[in-house]
């Protein structure tokens, strides 16, 4: 599904984003994702709340992702997960809903350097998230790397994306 910086994606697969907030993740699912495609917890959070950034209807915005990925995964179109997924319990039911469906599900792990994500919260205008939140979505994604976990759940293949030019070049293509 890789090859000399390509990634292949089918269409009806569901291709889940990994990584801290601040990483990347929204910014790399609109330049290669069709935006139908992209589901997003934070566009369904401020649809929800009406603000981007409270985290108090979580089980509601998390209830509202899977509908949406049950949805896609009902008429075999593609399904991106924007969201951080640092979690087992929040791939597990990712990982569920794509299996029922047979379809396979990519993870795309956006691990720039620490500084490089802090400065890209910081210059987010509308959802910036506290440094210490950032912190620990490093931690909790160096802990999954370290131990390997993302293969360990199946997921097939990981791209692990460790730098600023890994994540700009690398190239997407939809392919069936």
């Amino acid at each position: 599904m890789t090859r000399g910086g390509i990634l292949e994606v089918p269409r009806n697969a569901v291709v889940l984003l990994v990584g801290a907030a601040g990483a990347g993740k929204s910014t790399f699912a609109r330049r290669h994702f069709p935006a139908d495609a992209i589901i997003s917890s934070d566009a369904l959070r401020a649809a929800i709340t009406g603000d981007v950034t409270d985290q108090t209807a979580n089980g509601r915005v998390f209830a509202a992702v899977h509908r949406a990925l049950e949805d896609r995964l009902a008429t075999g179109r593609l399904a991106v997960i924007d969201a951080t997924n640092l979690t087992t319990a929040a791939r597990r039911g990712i990982r569920e809903r794509a299996a029922a469906a047979r379809v396979p599900v990519i993870a795309i792990v956006l691990a720039p350097a620490a500084e490089v994500v802090h400065r890209q919260n910081r210059s987010r205008p509308d959802r910036r998230v506290p440094d210490a939140v950032v912190d620990r979505h490093l931690a909790a994604l160096s802990r999954l790397l370290e131990r390997d976990g993302l293969v360990a759940e199946g997921y097939a293949p990981v791209l692990v994306l460790r730098s600023a030019a890994e994540i700009a070049t690398i190239e997407v293509r939809l392919a069936g």
